[in-house]
């Protein structure tokens, strides 16, 4: 009997995760920062997403809005496994065996994850070290 591991990844935790990670302090508008929002139901496709309206700037968002996993045909639970594998570092052939993906879908996913790890690892050193500089002044 083979078990599909996708099977044993709840979805609903998957998104409370993201939630709790994204937004320690409570739900913020991705466009003003506003926490003044209200749940606005669920996603159709993924039904442990939440919708949400501020009522500061009008805009409506989601749980993924303005994240490396917003505008993706994969769940969100596909790229929390891909990002598992690839802490145990399997070869991107050995993922999408594991995860029954394409091989130019793995090759797309963990260049987007491993951009998105660097990207938050090098703004949190920004942050420690207290020096504000644009990406242009790098270099100088």
């Amino acid at each position: 009997m083979q078990v599909n591991i996708k099977n044993l990844i709840d979805d609903v935790q998957c998104y409370q995760t993201v939630r709790e990670l994204r937004w320690p302090e409570g739900v913020a508008c991705p466009s003003c920062a506003s926490q003044h929002v209200i749940k606005r139901g669920f996603d159709d496709a993924e039904p442990a997403r939440q919708r949400y309206e501020c009522h500061d700037c009008d805009r409506r968002f989601d749980d993924l809005t303005d994240t490396m996993f917003a505008g993706h045909h994969q769940p969100l639970k596909v790229w929390v496994l891909c990002l598992y594998f690839m802490g145990l570092n399997l070869s991107n052939e050995q993922i999408g065996h594991e995860l029954a993906l394409n091989g130019n879908d793995v090759q797309q996913m963990t260049a987007q994850l491993r951009e998105g790890i660097v990207k938050k690892a090098y703004g949190d050193a920004v942050r420690r070290s207290g020096v504000r500089r644009s990406l242009g002044d790098c270099g100088s």
